[in-house]
């Protein structure tokens, strides 16, 4: 039996940096359909000792010992703000990272997916989760 291979063509959005409630975030400026290929997570692909040496907050393990390091601006994708009620999911295909829509998502709202366990537990955990779900009484424009 042959695998239906997803092809992941993110598609051609407008995005925004912008104030969120957790620092920056990435917003859409125009709507995004379930399931589309919203953008991919992009960076220096880290050696075993990079890795360990790295201080970086924007790694992600792209599977089988591959490491990304997102920091470097150009990669939009690293804006991308965790929620624990997320509106993208992350698909990762032959060592690369895509960010994929988890539901219709609409024009000028911010984008977010789940971070793992290990990322969460060891980064947000500690200083309390900002997510709407979690903190709805924040308002963005009181966190700096």
């Amino acid at each position: 039996m042959q695998k239906n291979k997803r092809v992941f063509i993110p598609g051609k959005y407008i995005f925004h940096v912008g104030r969120s409630r957790a620092g920056l975030g990435l917003f859409t400026k125009e709507p995004i359909a379930k399931g589309a290929c919203v953008i991919e997570y992009t960076g220096k692909v880290l050696s075993v000792e990079e890795e360990k040496k790295s201080n970086s907050l924007y790694l992600f393990d792209a599977g089988d010992g591959k490491t990304i390091d997102g920091a470097a601006r150009s990669n939009t994708a690293r804006y991308i703000n965790h929620s624990c009620r997320p509106n993208c999911e992350i698909e990762l295909q032959r060592k690369r990272v895509w960010v994929i829509a988890k539901r219709n998502i609409k024009a000028g709202e911010e984008l977010s997916y789940d971070y793992d366990p290990e990322y969460f537990n060891a980064y947000i955990k500690s200083k309390g989760c900002r997510c709407l779900k979690c903190k709805p009484e924040i308002s963005p424009t009181k966190n700096r």
